[in-house]
């Protein structure tokens, strides 16, 4: 009787141990799941930071001639060296524009946050199409043209035919967009206005325009240098 007594009393410490072991592990497990979550969601909120702050290079600019004209009016020939989505340069285009600050005018769509946040491969980040380039001693109805109207655009070019026939039909309806919200936020637009960046142009500098993923345009100089100079002096 009492060796079964004995044996009884000794599963049941063993018994105890083994759940007190698996209780033990359970927890050392839990926690190590909740950290592999919580680093799974800090490197998912990361990237969603980092890709809404990031810029896209989507057009260099450069003077190649400053000078004054007979009138006393400043003429600059600008090299507008457009970026496709692949990141490859386009061919230069080159623009003589009248006045001391050029501007260069753009439509710009921005897509609604969500989709932004995702990376959606259509609508993660916002897109850009340029429209014209004039001085401040020219109107904006008398600008040059960056692209000709019923044309394909420079950039869609050899570009992704998904990509481009979705983007090409934004464009073809963009004033739609731009009116009336409840269009556009079927098409997921959060934004459609126009927009320009102006300043002046110097030789001797590389100015960029760079695209915010969830934004507008940006312009930037800094000292030339490579390739660039080439072009300068073509």
């Amino acid at each position: 009787m009492l060796q079964n007594l004995s044996k009884i009393a000794g599963l049941l410490v063993l018994l105890t141990a083994m759940l007190i072991a698996l209780a033990l592990y359970r927890d050392h497990y839990e926690t190590d799941r909740k950290v592999a979550r919580l680093e799974e969601q800090k490197a998912a909120l990361a990237a969603v930071i980092s890709h809404l702050t990031s810029e896209r290079r989507v057009a260099n600019l450069i003077a190649t001639n400053n000078h004054i004209g007979t009138d006393g009016i400043p003429v600059t020939t600008l090299l507008f060296d457009e970026i496709a989505r692949d990141g490859t340069e386009l061919p230069a285009r080159s623009f003589t524009v009248r006045g001391q600050f050029i501007h260069v005018d753009a439509m710009v769509i921005k897509f609604d946050h969500e989709s932004v946040e995702a990376d959606d491969p259509l609508r993660g980040r916002s897109i850009v199409l340029f429209t014209r380039i004039y001085g401040d001693h020219e109107t904006p109805a008398s600008a040059v043209l960056i692209d000709q109207p019923n044309t394909v655009p420079e950039v869609y070019r050899d570009a992704d035919p998904t990509l481009a026939a979705f983007e090409l039909d934004l464009w073809k309806n963009f004033w739609h967009l731009a009116a009336d919200p409840a269009y556009a936020a079927s098409q997921h637009v959060r934004v459609a206005n126009g927009q320009g960046v102006w300043g002046m142009f110097e030789p001797e500098k590389l100015y960029t325009l760079t695209l915010e993923a969830d934004g507008g345009l940006n312009l930037t100089a800094q000292p030339m240098q490579g390739v660039y100079r080439a072009l300068e002096n073509r």
